[in-house]
C-alpha cells in the first residue's frame, strides 16, 4: 500500500496543513453563531420601541449610544439587528464579508449626508422647539404622562448651567439629581442651589438666613494618637485634667469656627475617628451654628461649585474667604417622609442646579431619573450640534428611499450590498407601526410611496394611529441622536463581520 494513501482524505470542509487539521466551514459558522446572537437580543428589544412599545431591556451597544446621545438606545440596537439579518442574507449569497463591510460603511457615509440635508438648524433661544424634543423623548418612557412636567424641568436645568451664546457642551455633573423616597413624581422640582439628604446634626438651629457655610475635612473630636496607645488614669485629678484638655480643645477649634463668621458648617465624613462628637456638637448649638455631617468625599467637588466655598483641611486655613455665601439655609421637611437641607440664593453661583426627584417607590424614582437624564441629554445634543430632524420612523424612510437610488449608482456586489442596508433600514418604521397596532406592511409601504414623491416629513403618527408630517405633529428630535445610532449600529456589525474565529478561554 502506497505511502500517500496512509493520510486519510480530507471531507470537503477542511484539509491538512502541516499536520493540522484546518475547518474550513468555522469562519462561516461563527460568523453566523454570532450574528444570531445579536439578532436575539436586537429581537427582544424591537418591543420596546416608541411611546407604545414595552419597556427597556439593553446592550453594550446602547451604551456606546448613550454615552454620546443619551436617547435612541432602543433604535440603535435595532437597526444593528435588521444590518445584522442583512448580513446573514449576504453572506449565504457567497459574498465576503470584506465587500460587505466595506459597502456599509460607503452607504452610513451617505446616509449620514442624507440626515444633515433633512435637518433643520435650531437656536438655543427658542423655548419651544427644546421643549418639544424633551417631550418626545420621554413620550417613551413609564412617566411619559409627567412630560409636561419632566420637559420644562430638563430644559430649565441645562439652560442654567450654559451660556448659551458660546456653549458648545454641556457637563451634566453640574446637574444633580436627588432622589427621595415619599410623595408622588408631581413632587419633583429644580432648586436653584444646593440640595443635601443629610439630616441637620443639632436640632437647635434648623434656618439660618445670610448664610456663611464653611466645609471642613477634618474632624472636630478630641484627637488620637497615631499608633493605638493605651493611656492608664491613676487618680481623679489626673482625669479631670483630661477631660478639661479635651474640653479646651474642642472648643477653641469651635471658636475659632464661629470667628471666622461661619454660620453653617458642613463637615465631611471620615473614616478614622468621629467626625463630630458630642461635646463639639453641643457648643456649635450654643454658638447657633447649623452643622451637616456625614458629607459625602464625591459630593465635595459639586458643593464647592454650587456655593463658591473651599473644602478646609485645618483649622489654621479656616478663614473668612474660605467660607460659600449663600441667601438662606435651611432643614425643609417633606410631609412626612423625611426632611431634605436647602441652600439658596447662593451670591456667586458656579451654575450647577439641584433637581429632586420623588416617588412613591424605588422603582418609580429610578424610572424618573433615567427619564430625566434622556431629557437632558437631548437637549445637550442640540447643544452640541444645534439641528432638529423628524422622529417617527421619517428619516429611516428617507434613508432607505435615498440609499436605494444611490445603489443604482454603483455597481458589482457594492450596489446590492448598499441596496441590502437600504432595506434594513426598514426596521424602525416597521417596529413603530407594529408596536402602535398598524399593519406595518402597508403602513410601511405607503410611507416609501410619500417619501419617494418628496415628502420627507412624512412619518407614522403613533398617537392618531396614520401617517402624517411629524414636524407638524412636534415629534422631533436631535440630529445628533440619529446619526449616532445609525453610525454606531454600523461600526458594530462591521466589527462582527471581521470575526471569524473563537477561541475558548478556560
Amino acid at each position: 500500500m502506497p505511502e500517500a494513501m496512509a493520510v486519510p482524505k480530507a471531507s470537503s470542509g477542511g484539509h491538512y496543513k502541516g499536520g493540522a487539521y484546518v475547518d474550513r466551514d468555522k469562519p462561516a459558522q461563527i460568523r453566523f453563531s454570532n450574528i444570531s446572537a445579536a439578532k436575539a437580543v436586537a429581537d427582544a428589544i424591537r418591543t420596546s420601541l416608541g411611546p407604545k412599545g414595552m419597556d427597556k431591556m439593553l446592550v453594550e451597544l446602547s451604551k456606546a449610544q448613550d454615552i454620546e446621545a443619551g436617547d435612541g438606545t432602543t433604535s440603535v440596537v435595532v437597526i444593528a439587528g435588521a444590518l445584522l439579518d442583512a448580513c446573514s442574507k449576504l453572506l449565504q449569497k457567497g459574498i465576503h464579508p470584506t465587500i460587505i463591510s466595506e459597502s456599509f460603511q460607503k452607504a452610513v457615509d451617505k446616509g449620514v449626508e442624507v440626515l444633515t440635508a433633512m435637518s433643520r438648524p435650531v437656536e438655543l433661544s427658542d423655548r419651544e422647539t427644546l421643549l418639544n424634543s424633551a417631550t418626545t423623548s420621554l413620550c417613551s418612557k413609564v412617566v411619559s404622562q409627567y412630560s409636561s412636567l419632566l420637559a420644562p424641568m430638563s430644559v430649565d436645568a441645562v439652560m442654567r448651567v450654559i451660556d448659551p451664546a458660546t456653549a458648545t457642551g454641556v457637563d451634566l455633573q453640574d446637574i444633580k439629581i436627588i432622589k427621595k423616597l415619599g410623595g408622588t413624581i408631581d413632587d419633583c422640582e429644580l432648586v436653584d442651589g444646593l440640595v443635601l439628604t443629610q439630616r441637620v446634626a443639632n436640632t437647635g438651629v434648623t434656618r439660618v438666613e445670610k448664610a456663611k457655610i464653611g466645609l471642613i475635612q477634618f474632624c472636630l473630636s478630641p484627637p488620637k494618637t497615631d499608633m493605638d496607645n493605651q493611656i492608664v488614669v491613676s487618680d481623679y485629678a489626673q482625669m479631670d485634667r483630661v477631660l478639661r484638655e479635651e474640653r479646651a480643645y474642642i472648643l477653641n477649634l469651635v471658636k475659632q469656627i464661629k470667628k471666622a463668621g461661619c454660620n453653617v458648617l458642613l463637615i465631611q465624613k471620615s473614616i478614622l475617628r468621629d467626625a463630630l462628637s458630642d461635646l463639639a456638637l453641643h457648643f456649635l448649638n450654643k454658638m447657633k451654628i447649623m452643622v451637616v455631617k456625614e458629607i459625602e468625599r464625591e459630593d465635595i467637588e459639586f458643593i464647592c461649585k454650587t456655593i463658591g466655598t473651599k473644602p478646609i483641611a485645618h483649622i489654621d486655613h479656616f478663614t473668612a474667604e474660605m467660607l460659600g455665601t449663600a441667601e438662606l439655609a435651611e432643614e425643609v421637611s417633606l410631609d412626612g417622609s423625611g426632611k431634605l437641607v436647602k441652600i439658596t440664593g447662593c451670591t456667586s453661583p458656579g451654575k450647577t442646579v439641584s433637581i429632586v426627584v420623588r416617588g412613591s417607590n424605588k422603582l418609580v424614582i429610578e424610572e424618573a431619573e433615567r427619564s430625566i437624564h434622556d431629557a437632558l441629554c437631548v437637549i445637550r445634543c442640540l447643544v452640541k450640534k444645534r439641528a432638529l430632524i423628524a422622529g417617527g420612523g421619517a428619516p429611516e424612510i428617507e434613508l432607505a428611499v435615498r440609499l436605494a437610488e444611490y445603489s443604482r449608482s454603483l455597481g458589482g456586489m457594492e450596489a446590492y450590498c448598499v441596496r441590502a442596508y437600504a432595506d434594513a433600514l426598514e426596521v424602525i418604521p416597521s417596529t413603530l407601526a407594529e408596536n402602535a397596532g398598524l399593519n406595518p406592511i402597508s403602513t410601511v409601504t405607503e410611507l416609501r410611496n410619500r417619501h419617494a414623491h418628496g415628502d420627507k416629513m412624512a412619518g407614522i403618527n403613533v398617537r392618531k394611529g396614520g401617517i402624517s408630517n411629524i414636524l407638524e405633529e412636534l415629534v422631533v428630535q436631535p440630529l445628533l441622536v440619529s446619526i449616532s445610532a445609525l453610525t454606531l449600529a454600523t461600526e458594530t456589525v462591521r466589527s462582527i463581520l471581521k470575526i471569524d474565529d473563537v477561541v475558548n478561554t478556560r
